[in-house]
């Protein structure tokens, strides 16, 4: 039985530990994990949370996760730019790693974190949850078949509304220690989802905004803002197909999108992330009297949503997708053919966002690699 280490508590803490607690009924083709030990950044809150989330143990001092004996894999899900350490401490420690994106804030970290990764030999996979839906999965099948012809033109897009009230204190997402802004807290999610889908990015052209240019301190005064909410980029995949990627944390109205467009010979597939459960297909192969966008609800018959429910329409949501990640990892621990987004794959993600990043500094066309 694998035992389970948790490092940080917050959303996605919480969500990493409702997969590990679920992941074993959903999918009893893997065994059951046991939850060992969870680390916060005081012991108080530390025990608490080990109640709350079913931990048989809870410390203050993340360390004391890493060094347990009984932890075979950890889960990493404290703010980025702590990652870098953690991570590798992990991985020498000679535990497995489940790690949130991205990265880290610095591409020679993420480097250092890959190296870590491939000389412990031990799995190290990224939460990039979104490539498990079941839609997308099934839209990556549908352009393997080839069903929208060649595809000459993507779209996509990820917007929140989380950092649109300009009236919101300044918080770390807002400090430059945590990366560049949407371009790597978000941006990565799509990007994961070219690369499942499509492959490699091969060149970009970006642009970066700060819609607000500093924010209310708790203690009094404003700080300005040091990274920024918007990117908008001009994409050439390494396959040929032109694209656009265009990321806003402050984009009001919107509360989970992920839109994507795919243009094709034949065809075209929509999808939009805040109706979670369907994609939309046209194709030129129908009758011109018939021809328009269905609607592809997601069904028991789009693997894995059977594992969850027998019946179609009624929908998975966001926590789903990290249990099914979950047992995707624990696939992979155990030599299995697996669709997780490893640390070699997670550091070519970097690597494109690095060179997003490149690319506004210089105000010109960059190569990725």
């Amino acid at each position: 039985m694998v035992g389970v280490g948790l490092i940080g508590t917050g959303f996605m803490g919480k969500c990493h530990a409702i997969a590990w607690s679920a992941v074993g009924t959903v999918f009893p083709e893997v065994a059951k994990p046991r939850l060992v030990h969870l680390g916060e950044v005081d012991a108080d809150l530390a025990k608490r949370r080990a109640a709350e989330f079913g931990f048989a143990k809870g410390s203050g001092d993340w360390r004391a996760v890493v060094n347990d004996p009984e932890v075979d894999v950890v889960s990493l899900t404290t703010p980025n730019q702590f990652h870098p350490e953690m991570a590798i401490a992990i991985l020498e420690a000679g535990k497995h790693l489940w790690c949130e994106k991205p990265m880290a804030p610095g591409f020679a970290e993420a480097q250092a974190m890959a190296a870590a990764a491939k000389k412990s030999g031990k799995v190290a996979a990224l939460g990039y949850n979104y490539i498990q839906n079941p839609a997308i999965r099934h839209i990556g099948a549908l352009l393997d078949e080839k069903i929208i012809g060649e595809v000459n033109h993507l779209r996509i897009e990820m917007d929140e509304d989380f950092m649109a009230d300009p009236e919101a204190p300044f918080f770390w997402k807002h400090e430059a220690a945590s990366g560049y802004g949407a371009l790597d807290d978000f941006a990565v999610h799509p990007l994961s989802l070219v690369n499942v889908l499509f492959g490699r990015v091969g060149r970009v052209m970006c642009d970066m905004a700060k819609p607000y240019a500093d924010r209310k301190l708790a203690s009094g005064g404003r700080r300005a803002v040091e990274t920024y909410d918007i990117a908008s980029v001009l994409m050439h995949l390494e396959n040929g197909v032109a694209g656009t990627l265009l990321v806003n944390r402050s984009a009001w109205g919107r509360k989970g999108r992920i839109a994507i467009q795919i243009f094709g010979s034949k065809g075209s597939i929509l999808y939009d992330q805040e109706r979670f459960n369907e994609f939309q297909l046209y194709l030129t192969a129908d009758r011109p009297t018939e021809q328009g966008y269905r609607t592809i609800l997601v069904a028991p018959h789009h693997k894995p949503y059977d594992a969850f429910l027998p019946a179609p329409g009624h929908g998975l949501g966001f926590n789903d997708l990290k249990i099914i990640e979950c047992r995707e990892l624990l696939m992979r621990l155990a030599g299995k053919p697996a669709r997780i987004i490893d640390f070699d794959e997670g550091l070519e993600i970097e690597r494109t966002v690095h060179a997003m990043a490149r690319s506004f500094e210089e105000q010109r066309w960059v190569d990725v690699r």
